[in-house]
């Protein structure tokens, strides 16, 4: 990393770091909650799409049943330019929306009425880079996390208390070498976004750099500072797109979009360390032909492991030994479509909604929470190039 380390800055008060674990740890217990006790089956869906790339309008809006497994259109909730991420705030009042768009990328903030499932535009600042691609919270729900891909830079914007977005309090660039493949390796490619389960890292996928990248963040500030270790460094051509931290918070499993492949990192959480990998293929030993990987979500009861695979067309499933956080293959599922971008497990983690980005179909499965098996149960067509999908549970 090109950044120069300075120890007195990344240093927080104990006070601050002590308020900064209880509402991280408040936050975690309430979301575990959440998830094992869902009050309700209903859920609003917001899907992003690309308009710039189909006759798309913006993001559209779905009512999900969680008994049944049916999804219901809804209709247009807003008009927006290429909403290729959409994230709902913990609160349930507003989303946001990263609108993809080369220099004029931007990020916009909206406020959400869930009666109408419609959405109404805030406020909308630059991304402070190019093409941003994921986004995420921070563990206080203050501050929007934004990974710019192109540009290879992730910025942190405050949330101010009417959801609006303010300006931001960091803007970091990635530094490193390039990864060996010349075409999607020539720069870094910032990918995703996430703080740890106790709020003090943030962790950036780097695709260009076979790298995640881990910084110092101090939430009073919404600041960020090079962490040491700096850096964990993925094989060569790997090109880590996506990841996901396991229940406990122990374990970092990390998609690969080049090499088709799952990383497992253990997670030092005392100082932000990755160590001792293990991979593994999404693949089955016999496909020989193109494949991306895309997305990857670990079920909320933490033993199965979920990998989109774009070009073989399927969901890879993997068991998780809980102990050691290593991963078993359990079986690939067709998708009911072509390039699963991405996908979604619903909030009872009862269903995982696969978003067919090029047959504009979205395609509900159950879970055998015995085995990790995916079911198909209902699908929607003519939505135009699906690429993220968001819920909000509504009574």
């Amino acid at each position: 990393m090109t950044n120069v380390r300075n120890p007195a800055d990344m240093k927080i008060s104990r006070r601050a770091l002590a308020f900064v674990a209880l509402v991280s740890s408040a936050a975690f217990n309430l979301a575990t909650a959440a998830r094992r006790s869902p009050s309700t089956n209903r859920y609003l869906a917001f899907v992003g799409t690309y308009t710039s790339k189909t006759d798309s309008k913006g993001i559209y809006a779905f009512e999900f049943d969680a008994g049944s497994g049916k999804l219901t259109p809804k209709g247009l909730a807003t008009e927006t330019p290429d909403p290729s991420w959409v994230v709902v705030h913990p609160s349930g009042k507003f989303a946001y929306t990263a609108n993809e768009a080369g220099p004029q990328s931007s990020i916009t903030a909206f406020s959400i009425d869930p009666k109408l499932a419609k959405l109404t535009r805030l406020n909308q600042l630059p991304a402070e880079g190019q093409d941003p691609c994921h986004m995420s919270f921070d563990k206080t729900g203050k501050y929007l996390l934004v990974a710019n891909y192109s540009s290879g830079n992730v910025v942190v914007f405050p949330i101010l208390g009417d959801g609006r977005l303010g300006e931001h309090t960091a803007n970091v660039k990635d530094g490193g070498a390039p990864g060996p493949n010349k075409e999607r390796q020539e720069a870094p490619h910032a990918h995703w976004v996430s703080v740890s389960p106790d709020n003090r890292f943030v962790l950036v996928s780097d695709l260009g750099l076979d790298a995640i990248l881990l910084y110092r963040f101090e939430a009073v500030k919404g600041a960020l500072t090079p962490n040491d270790p700096p850096a964990a460094k993925l094989a060569a051509g790997a090109g880590p797109r996506h990841a996901a931290f396991s229940v406990d918070g122990r374990f970092v499993y990390v998609v690969n979009e080049l090499n088709s492949t799952v990383t497992v990192f253990a997670f030092d959480g005392s100082r932000g360390a990755l160590s001792d990998p293990q991979v593994v293929s999404t693949l089955p030993k016999a496909f020989q032909g193109r494949n991306d990987t895309a997305e990857i979500v670990l079920h909320p009861d933490g033993k199965w492991l979920f990998a989109s695979n774009r070009g073989h067309d399927t969901i890879a499933v993997f068991s998780v030994d809980s102990v050691r956080g290593k991963l078993e293959p359990a079986g690939e599922f067709a998708t009911g479509g072509k390039e699963p971008r991405h996908f979604a497990i619903d909030p009872t983690g009862q269903f995982l909604l696969a978003e067919n980005q090029n047959s504009n179909r979205i395609v509900v499965f159950r879970i055998d929470p015995g085995k990790g098996t995916l079911t198909q149960v209902s699908q929607v067509d003519g939505i135009p190039s699906p690429v993220s999908l968001a819920f909000l549970p509504v009574s």
